[in-house]
């Protein structure tokens, strides 16, 4: 199975997180956490189940495990096709942002448009106007 482009935050995140080095699954979801800034809370099923399907398209791959007080921690890592794909697409989201930033920085904010509605302040998720998204499904 082939990974969706773009690809969605959770997986995008879960890639980021791995980037830097191989990490087991609460270090994911700690990671995850911290990289959106709150905003996505990944359940273990949610990340294992993302996991298998990351691992199944060869952009994950496990590394090693070792048992910490009677527990199996499972380590993974990006491989290289995951982390071109990671680079693709934060590529991607760069051009996005940079196209959106200069079409915000060209028309002042309160402006009236074409149809007459005034544009007013954007929100950002994670405020009280989009509350923290909390995945409980899988991510296809």
């Amino acid at each position: 199975m082939a990974t969706p482009t773009p690809l969605r935050e959770p997986t995008f995140l879960i890639l980021t997180a791995l980037a830097r080095e191989p990490m087991h699954g609460y270090g994911i979801i700690s990671d995850v956490a911290a990289l959106s800034g709150g905003r996505l809370a990944l359940r273990p099923g949610t990340l294992y189940g993302a996991l298998d399907r990351l691992t199944d398209e060869g952009l994950v791959e496990r590394d090693h495990e070792e048992v910490v007080e009677g527990r199996l921690r499972r380590y993974y890592r990006l491989t290289e096709t995951g982390r071109s794909v990671l680079t693709a697409e934060t590529e991607r989201l760069r051009r996005n942002v940079e196209a959106a930033t200069q079409r915000l920085q060209a028309r002042p904010a309160g402006t009236r448009t074409a149809g007459g509605t005034a544009r007013g302040p954007l929100t950002i998720p994670g405020t009280a106007a989009h509350p923290v998204l909390r995945l409980t499904g899988g991510l296809a």
